[in-house]
């Protein structure tokens, strides 16, 4: 093959170029040079060196000294001007005159080193740089290459070619050596293709000789050579094939030996031969060695001391775990003649036996250890037949009466009429045992019940669970007046006992009864150990926590038993009463609710959320008058209330009683004039299409609120509405010099001018607004708008620069995560999860992502964490809804629905964009859910 030559070749070589030094072939010293490397305390090669010189190291420290001692007074080691190298008298020594001679030879070199030091230097400084021109440094040598290259364009800069690889195809692309496994077929084959034949061709030997080709040739007096002995098994005879059959023929007689030799249930099945080798690997995973020595030091133990249990018990499992299992078999069984009395032997013994032998070895067993609990117990669960369990049981409580374990093990064989048989015996051989009097007390009438407990207490009277029982048995029966006092006098017998009364022992036991529904002793449960071991001022805050632990585990009337005691003690906490309100709304009925509001509202009436959770909850119910007649209450209690006239206005308004609802505004407006009472007269004649004196109210209002931003912002919005753009910017622009830090004022002018297509206008206000308010997520809104105009890297820029100010902000994040390209938003979303772990709007974002690339579980996952994380983020909601429409049943349509109405979301992007709609001001939650999932589209 013709290559170009390298341009390279046959010309010189640049200034100091060192041939290899780039890839680190510099030259090197290899041992061979300086000869072997010996220690220290290396013997010499003299064998009979004296003391003192015999290893390395002694060598070493005598030629040193040598060095040290003798001067080099060589002739060529003589200087005619500085005589020899080293100082003739050195070894002599250095008096005061030597030290003066040595200073005033000193300062004698100084003097003269300074007279020509100027003429030296400058001498010094011209060889230097005489020596740099003639021999430059690399870096020198390219200098004016690389001041060009300041000149270089980016076109050019990209079009220079790679770095090629200089070395050949070959050495670039190694090939490793493939060795592949040759079939018997080809050396079959071979073999008969490369076959030598030694046996005379029979036309040879017809006159018994050789025949000639010659004319006239010789008849050898010789036979014919066909000997026996000369066909070579060369032939088609060794064939592979024949090899494998007689292979497979002698692995069938030895599996037939195997399968015939060995009996019991060893037996090997021929056709599952390999899968039994498998199963026969140890599965210890240890070395051999180890094993080894483990079981040399066992036999070291049982040989010094036999009669140790440990000992026989370890030696066993480690062959049985080495898979020896008969010698583990014979090794315990010996143990059990060396340690007879040992119960956990004579256990190791049954469990390494199979059936029928284990079954003596339990006999055996029994005979030598007749109290053993442990052994009756494995002898029980060693039979298969309930009758025969039944009788090694009750012979077993023959010889130990008094266990606990073999009576419960022996009640539960038995039938219930049976089994309260035995307990009524079982209780009189074991009187201290609680279960087996309480599951006495549970399969005996109420009257035998009550006495059998009552026996209970008299014999162990230090605990609990019989008081409790007791009560529970009491209200099982309809006298619940009977629990509060027997939980009171268990509290006291305790006591009188000794018995220490643990709080958080007693409220399990209360969750228990409650699970179990025995409500009535849950809660004297819980009224009489709440307050116990609690400092005072700690009590309200404990309560709480029990409460809401309660709650938690599922023990709904543990919690109101402690919020009805917490209300006894605390009858003026308005953060009591709201707490109970929530738990009852959330867990109770409407009735429980109000029952328990109208009792708060008698303790707190200035507590006006409590009032209004009145109202709203007849307002739901459908009882306006009702609820006309709680508000009108808590005018009297509350007569200027902001929160109660919104109330009362609301309440007319939705049930479109709009006159009413007008006169309530304008008393409100006299009496208690705020600004969010004049917001909503402004809004009910907007939503009415009073324009003009919706125009008229807001003018008013914000003569006496010109710093409330939402008035200003519904003016713009009621220009904007009427196509009057310029009033509506004068009016956002007035807002804005009173009310510079609204960042929705902001938004509404800059939407406005992108709306009118001024796009240069609408990023100098977002640009201005971010002066006036640093650090605000209000930055998204410019990520937006270059968005929509189709400037997508200006949109990243400043996204970087959002996230930079702003690294924090999860809305941000999520915006940030759909701006990247689909490869890159998987790792754009593990950041956001890091620096905002817990924001609803990215777990939103990674919830999308999931759904976006079809992972449907883990995207109805996330949905669900983010609405539990915030349940007021509305758009969170639609999304879910949304998903659901897509991907979901109906039955995981309606939940999603329902919960978002119990959740009442009041903010998101998207869901104030609709909830806030004119047009949609009489739409409930369901309404707008549905009105929101609707305007979002898949296109993320």
């Amino acid at each position: 093959m013709n290559k170009k030559k390298k341009p390279f070749l046959g010309m010189p070589a640049p200034l100091g170029y060192v041939p290899g030094l780039g890839r680190g072939a510099t030259g090197f010293t290899t041992r061979s040079d300086i000869g072997p490397a010996r220690d220290a305390n290396d013997p010499v090669d003299d064998r009979h060196a004296p003391p003192g010189k015999r290893t390395v190291g002694d060598q070493m420290k005598k030629n040193q000294a040598a060095d040290d001692d003798d001067e080099d007074l060589n002739d060529t080691n003589y200087d005619e001007f500085n005589g020899y190298a080293g100082s003739l008298f050195s070894s002599g020594p250095y008096e005061k005159d030597d030290e003066e001679a040595d200073a005033i030879y000193a300062a004698l070199d100084k003097r003269m080193d300074e007279r020509r030091k100027e003429r030296r230097e400058q001498r010094e400084k011209e060889e230097i740089e005489k020596y740099r021109m003639e021999r430059p440094k690399i870096q020198q040598q390219f200098s004016d290459l690389k001041r060009k290259l300041a000149e270089v364009t980016e076109e050019e800069w990209l079009s220079i070619p790679e770095v090629g690889d200089a070395r050949n195809k070959r050495q670039r692309n190694p090939r490793y050596e493939k060795l592949t496994p040759v079939p018997d077929s080809f050396f079959a084959k071979h073999l008969q293709t490369g076959e030598n034949h030694t046996s005379v061709d029979p036309r040879q030997t017809q006159f018994g000789g050789l025949n000639t080709p010659y004319p006239g040739g010789l008849n050898t007096p010789y036979p014919g050579g066909m000997t026996p002995g000369l066909m070579t098994p060369g032939t088609g005879e060794l064939d592979m094939r024949k090899i494998g059959q007689a292979r497979n023929t002698l692995m069938d007689m030895r599996l037939s030996q195997v399968s015939d030799s060995v009996s019991g249930q060893t037996v090997v099945d021929p056709k599952g031969y390999l899968t039994d080798l498998n199963s026969m690997i140890p599965t210890h995973g240890g070395d051999i060695n180890d094993i080894k020595k483990a079981r040399l030091l066992l036999k070291s133990v049982r040989e010094t001391n036999p009669h140790h249990p440990p000992a026989w018990i370890a030696s066993a499992r480690l062959e049985e775990v080495t898979g020896k299992l008969q010698v583990a078999r014979n090794l315990i069984m010996k143990g059990t003649e060396m340690c007879p009395k040992s119960e956990d032997v004579w256990l190791e013994a049954a469990r390494l036996q199979p059936g029928d032998t284990a079954k003596a070895v339990v006999a055996q067993a029994v005979r030598h250890l007749p109290q053993s609990v442990r052994i009756y117990i494995r002898a029980a669960e060693l039979e298969t037949d309930i009758r025969a369990k039944k009788r090694v049981l009750r012979k077993a409580l023959e010889h130990v009466p008094n266990s606990v374990r073999l009576w419960k093990a022996a009640v539960e064989l038995e039938e219930p009429e049976d089994a309260r048989i035995m307990l009524s015996r079982a209780v009189e051989c074991c009187p201290t045992s609680v279960e087996l009097w309480l599951a006495l007390a549970r399969l005996e009438t109420y009257e035998n019940a009550r006495k059998v407990l009552n026996k209970a207490r008299e014999n162990i009277p230090t605990d609990r669970h019989i008081w409790i029982t007791a009560a529970k048995l009491e209200e099982a029966n309809g006298n619940t007046q009977m629990v509060e006092k027997i939980i009171d006098r268990a509290i006291t017998s305790l006591r009188a006992n000794g018995v220490e009364i643990n709080r958080e022992q007693w409220i399990q036991d209360a969750e228990e009864c409650d699970r179990a529904g025995s409500v009535a002793t849950c809660q004297a449960v819980m009224r009489a150990v709440i307050g116990i071991g609690i400092e005072e001022e700690d009590r309200k805050h404990t309560w709480m926590e029990d409460a809401d632990s309660c709650v938690a585990h599922n023990a709904l009337e543990c919690a109101r038993a402690i919020y009805a005691y917490a209300l006894q003690v605390f009858p003026s906490k308005k953060s009591v009463w709201l707490r109970a309100a929530y738990f009852e709304k959330n867990h109770g009925t409407r009735e429980s609710l109000e029952a328990l509001l109208q009792r708060a509202v008698a303790h707190c009436p200035k507590a006006e959320v409590l009032w209004l959770m009145g109202a709203k909850s007849k307002w739901l119910a459908g009882d306006v008058p009702a609820a006309r007649s709680i508000l009108a209450l808590a005018f009297q209690a509350n007569p200027n209330s902001e929160e109660i006239w919104l109330a009362a206005v609301k309440l007319e308004s939705e049930n479109d009683e709009y006159e009413r609802a007008r006169r309530l505004l304008a008393k409100a407006r006299s009496s208690a004039p705020t600004a969010r009472v004049f917001m909503k007269s402004v809004k009910l004649e907007w939503v009415q299409d009073n324009i003009r004196a919706a125009q008229d109210l807001c003018e008013e209002a914000l003569r006496h609120y010109e710093d409330f931003p939402k008035l200003w912002m519904m003016k713009g919005q009621i220009e904007e509405q009427k196509e009057m753009m310029e009033k509506a910017r004068e009016a956002y622009n007035q807002g804005l010099k009173k009310c510079p830090h609204s960042t929705p004022l902001w938004l509404l002018l800059s939407r406005l001018e992108e709306k009118i297509g001024q796009l240069t206008r609408a990023r100098a206000i977002l640009e201005k607004s971010r002066l006036k308010n640093p650090k605000n997520p209000g930055l998204l809104e410019s990520v937006r708008l270059e968005y929509r105009a189709g400037l997508k890297n200006i949109a990243n820029t400043l996204m970087a620069k959002a996230l930079q100010e702003c690294p924090n902000s999860g809305i941000l994040w999520s915006e940030a995560i759909f701006l990247e390209a689909r490869p890159q938003r998987r790792t754009k979303s593990v950041d956001a999860l890091k620096k905002c772990e817990h924001d609803p709007h990215v777990l939103l974002a990674v919830a999308k992502l999931f759904w976006s690339q079809r992972k449907i579980t883990k995207a109805r996952e996330w949905f669900h964490r983010t609405v539990k994380i915030d349940s007021d983020l509305g758009d969170a909601w639609a999304f879910f809804y949304k998903f659901e429409l897509q991907h979901g049943t109906e039955e995981q349509q309606e939940e999603v629905r329902k919960r978002c109405e119990s959740a009442e979301p009041r903010h998101g992007e998207l869901w104030c964009a609709v909830s806030k709609d004119i047009a949609n001001w009489q739409k409930k939650i369901g309404d707008i859910l549905r009105l929101v999932a609707g305007r979002i589209k898949n296109t993320f």
